[in-house]
């Protein structure tokens, strides 16, 4: 029977930085401070954050997860995931009279400011994203119609425009920053007048765990993310690691994590999407230190201190006044 276990005394190299971006951070604190203002039940319009464990635990706080706004009573406290919403779901949520807490990333309201300035400009916009993604929908319901979606370099290639110099681009905020680079190349290559927004849309998160990722990859013999399946982020830095040669695997439960994987690796590395929480990480690195692993490096990295305020009505009293 062959050996699953690690090579003896192999390292597990933790790549920094990982987990919770500060988007992340104040949705669910959205959510936590909700419960214990209003009590349970409060809805959320979709996962608050694209992590199963997340998920769960707020589940079992009292959050109620809901698919469309008409699963919500009427007078109802409901929050908005991170992802954002169209302008459609903000109206509908008006005319139900429900009493709304935004927890849209603010990197991703910047993108919808965006869109509604260059949308009012007249500009057609094309926007860099995946179909079918919650924060693509909700981007591009900012905008009635003058939108149209690119997932990938041919889809460049088969763009139809009204007006070439009347052309603008934004991005999903969660892209793979190189292959989003490749795109917007493309773009440009064929319509030279295009606008680009003044700051790139890709959040410093996503950036930041990227860049972790490039450094870690070259020092380990495997890669293992933590992310649930539907998280943007986390897809791309498993993605990432593959392409740079590097065999990778993503989790977001310790049981998960496969034996043959790590066996006969002496370095293992490790890093959580922007929506998976460090106490999911620790409980992939027990899993690894019972698979055989030994020790624990920290990588140098970023030193993350990003933080985004809370809507009005769930600051503490002292805050508010």
């Amino acid at each position: 029977m062959p050996d699953l276990t690690p090579a003896p005394h192999a390292e597990i190299l933790m790549a920094q930085p990982r987990g919770f971006c500060a988007g992340v951070d104040r949705a669910i604190e959205i959510v936590e401070r909700a419960l214990e203002r209003f009590g349970a039940p409060i809805y959320v319009r979709h996962e608050i954050v694209h992590n199963a464990y997340v998920v769960a635990d707020l589940r079992r706080k009292g959050a109620v997860f809901v698919g469309e706004l008409d699963e919500v009573p009427a007078g109802a406290t409901v929050i908005f995931s991170a992802h954002g919403v169209s302008r459609e779901v903000r109206e509908d949520a008006a005319r139900r009279g429900l009493h709304v807490f935004d927890a849209t990333c603010p990197l991703v309201t910047k993108v919808h400011v965006e869109v509604s300035k260059l949308r009012a400009q007249g500009c057609e916009i094309v926007m860099i994203g995946h179909r079918g993604h919650p924060e693509v929908e909700g981007t591009m319901g900012q905008a009635n119609g003058g939108m149209v979606l690119v997932e990938s370099v041919a889809d460049v290639g088969t763009l139809q425009v009204a007006d070439p110099s009347r052309l603008a681009y934004v991005t999903q905020t969660t892209l793979s920053v190189d292959e989003t680079r490749e795109i917007v190349a493309a773009l440009k290559a064929r319509f030279p007048e295009i606008r680009e927004p003044k700051k790139q849309d890709i959040c410093y998160a996503t950036q930041n765990r990227q860049d972790a990722v490039k450094f870690m990859a070259p020092q380990v013999e495997v890669v293992i993310v933590v992310g649930s399946p539907n998280s943007s982020n986390s897809n791309r830095l498993r993605e990432l690691a593959e392409r740079l040669g590097v065999p990778a695997y993503m989790v977001d439960a310790p049981e998960q994590v496969r034996p043959e994987w790590v066996a006969g690796k002496r370095r293992i590395g490790l890093t959580a999407g922007a929506s998976a929480p460090e106490a999911l990480a620790q409980s992939i690195v027990e899993r690894l230190r019972q698979l055989g692993a030994r020790q624990v490096r920290p990588l140098e990295g970023i030193e993350e201190n990003m933080a985004f305020p809370l809507p009005r009505g769930l600051l503490p009293a002292s805050a508010a006044a």
